[in-house]
């Protein structure tokens, strides 16, 4: 009986989510000669240029009929003229400033290492410990100083407005 149950419903069942289920409205996809950057939706962290030269940063809180709501604010996508893409993550600037006290600690390591054993100053690093310590060094300086990427629109890059609105007739 209860098989019999299962059988039946239980197809039912897994089909309301697609009949309950809404789509997004729109999107905003920021390309570079074709090839997808980033895309904005409802929802997510946005600082952009207008074109009329203000920096403008929150949330997107909609995006319908060709105009994105920035904190309620309205702008028509026409109206951007750069987007930022802020580099705040552990992942830039952490990693940068860990490859430095790694190369750092290997000139310590040789340098205690040297100190410990009873080593002439002039013995304590080999060429390789030099070159993994400066390696290290110089990529987690530049790892750490890289700036935020602007993308002004224009020649090399491009914000197309896709809309999503796929029960209305076009």
């Amino acid at each position: 009986m209860l098989t019999l149950l299962i059988k039946r419903f239980l197809p039912f069942f897994l089909l309301i989510p697609f009949f309950t289920a809404h789509a997004q409205t729109d999107i905003m996809v920021l390309e570079k000669r074709g090839h997808t950057i980033i895309t904005y939706s409802a929802g997510m962290g946005i600082t952009m240029k207008t074109i009329y030269n203000q920096w403008i940063d929150g949330t997107i809180t909609a995006l319908h009929n060709d105009s994105v709501f920035v904190d309620g604010s309205p702008f028509h996508y026409k109206e951007i003229g750069a987007l930022r893409v802020d580099r705040k993550t552990w992942h830039n600037r952490g990693v940068g400033v860990f490859m430095m006290t790694a190369g750092a600690g290997v000139l310590a390591l040789g340098a205690v290492n040297g100190l410990y054993r009873g080593d002439k100053a002039s013995t304590w690093y080999t060429p390789t410990s030099y070159i993994t310590a400066g390696t290290l060094l110089v990529a987690g300086y530049l790892l750490s100083i890289k700036p935020n990427n602007n993308f002004p629109l224009g020649k090399k890059y491009s914000l197309q407005y896709v809309k999503l609105d796929f029960n209305k007739k076009q």
